[in-house]
């Protein structure tokens, strides 16, 4: 062990306490660097397209935690309307209607409300997204560190499992797996699609984590004597955590791509739960009608992607800056 003061120990502490280059005292931005100022100096520096990103990605996580509140604690109670009433046998409504003031986006094929719908078929998007990333970001960046870090033969077997996996097609290893199952909750595709992503994610930390672990307070903390464990998650799991939670931002807007395609091959969530792929699938049947119940749940995903591929391309730039700060 090293004495308290001496030159390893000090240069260990003068590493940490070294501000990040572009980076004012006091959290302020210098010339180049990303805006300071929490949360509203990041929206500053974000671009006109980043923005509005956001706001519809509140937008719909809003819309679906208020349709969710809706059924489960208000019991319908608020101004939405019930996603599987059909208007045409209990109501005034008609099937395939156009935007009118009762029915937003008008109605489909059952004469149910298309907006309430779209906003209930968020849900799903929402849940497979969210659960499917963290997912793959738990097991997937432990992994990708924890082989990084230690390297070995350790290494040498967990990637080769990792290439394996990756060597099949994706699609139709999801496909394989998902047909597997009778019933399809959101639980389930959550879990298989979360399960097929740890791959991806794996090879993501790895790759970081052989970066960071050569940086000098990686080195500086092991002349010391800390134990491995408390070096990886103190000083490289923090460090690699940013570029992998921004790929995930990005993830997540192929994850919503391939729910939608589940959905619309009816292996998703099973009808008459709404999502946008089988909102799509079902309006199909009459778009020479009316392309209305088509093109209203396709712009809903088609915008929610652009948002999250605009805002992860965000999250990457700000992550790469960090990286190259260190």
């Amino acid at each position: 062990m090293v004495e308290t003061g001496s030159p390893v120990e000090s240069m260990v502490a003068g590493v940490r306490e070294q501000p990040l280059v572009g980076v004012a005292p006091g959290g302020g931005a210098a010339a180049g660097g990303p805006s300071g100022g929490g949360l509203a100096g990041a929206f500053r520096s974000m671009s006109w397209p980043a923005r509005l990103s956001i706001l519809w990605l509140v937008f719909i996580v809003g819309g679906a935690i208020y349709a969710k509140l809706d059924d489960l604690v208000f019991d319908q109670a608020l101004p939405l309307q019930d996603q599987f009433y059909q208007g045409n046998l209990f109501g005034t409504a008609k099937t395939l209607e156009g935007p009118s003031a009762s029915h937003v986006l008008g109605t489909d094929s059952l004469a149910r409300d298309t907006f309430a719908r779209i906003v209930h078929g968020g849900w799903v998007s929402l849940i497979v997204a969210l659960a499917s990333v963290s997912f793959g970001v738990v097991f997937g960046g432990l992994i990708g560190t924890f082989v990084g870090y230690k390297r070995g033969l350790v290494e040498t077997g967990f990637m080769s499992a990792i290439d394996v996996i990756l060597a099949f097609p994706p699609l139709v290893l999801l496909l394989a797996v998902v047909s597997l199952w009778e019933e399809r909750s959101l639980l389930v595709i959550s879990l298989v699609i979360g399960f097929l992503s740890i791959p991806v994610y794996t090879r993501i930390s790895r790759a970081n984590t052989l970066t960071v672990a050569n940086r000098e307070f990686v080195h500086a903390a092991q002349a010391i004597g800390t134990r491995p464990w408390t070096i990886l998650f103190r000083e490289i799991i923090p460090n690699v955590l940013p570029t992998v939670l921004a790929y995930a931002m990005v993830a997540s807007a192929n994850i919503l791509v391939i729910e939608g395609t589940l959905s619309f091959l009816g292996l998703s969530v099973q009808l008459p739960t709404p999502s946008w792929g089988n909102m799509i699938n079902e309006g199909r049947a009459n778009i020479k009608v009316t392309i209305l119940p088509v093109m209203f749940p396709s712009l809903a995903l088609t915008f929610t992607v652009l948002s999250l591929n605009q805002l992860g391309d965000w999250f990457l730039r700000r992550a790469a800056y960090r990286s190259s700060a260190l």
